[in-house]
């Protein structure tokens, strides 16, 4: 026995509409992997929660590739179609969207990296994360190590004048 058709309205009670919202997401996500696969298309899908959080996927690794793509083509599609306005504003409109793109990319992987809104990461993405913050603490501690013995260095150095000024100090003092 199937379901009936739900009628297409907003859900009232905020539990249930969290609930649906939850349980229809991951569906989403399901139905664009399979589609990627099943069908070798590139996907994107971008969900904004009604609390601002992100929920994303992407069948490329990264979706800043899929996204500069559709960019690129919708721009073009744009040209193709002649727009309205002058070339020169549009091309301030798509750099604009293109930046604000990148900075909510930017803005991502900064809370990622501070260990926020994960849920959405796969195993693979949390794995290619991890990896890149164990390779940024190898690039860190390889250049704290790096200042440490440079200044250890400086400080054996000063120490050995110090100590030559000392010795010229005390031959000056003991002299008849």
């Amino acid at each position: 026995m199937g379901r009936g058709r739900v009628q297409l309205k907003r859900i009232e009670n905020k539990i249930n509409r969290q609930v649906t919202f939850s349980k229809r997401r991951v569906g989403l996500l399901k139905k664009a992997h399979e589609i990627s696969i099943l069908c070798d298309a590139e996907v994107a899908l971008i969900i904004f929660s009604t609390k601002g959080k992100l929920f994303e996927y992407s069948s490329d690794s990264c979706m800043e590739r899929i996204l500069e793509r559709y960019e690129r083509y919708s721009y073009a599609e744009r040209q193709i179609l002649g727009s309205n306005g002058s070339n020169e504003t549009h091309d301030w409109h798509l750099e604009h969207a293109k930046l604000k793109a990148r900075v909510e990319v930017l803005q991502r992987n900064q809370r990622h990296y501070k260990g926020e809104d994960l849920d959405s990461l796969s195993l693979k993405d949390l794995q290619s994360l991890e990896h890149q913050l164990d390779s940024g603490l190898k690039h860190i501690r390889t250049r704290k190590n790096q200042l440490m013995h440079e200044s250890i260095s400086e400080l054996q150095r000063k120490d050995k004048a110090l100590q030559e000024q000392n010795n010229v100090l005390l031959k000056r003092v003991t002299l008849p």
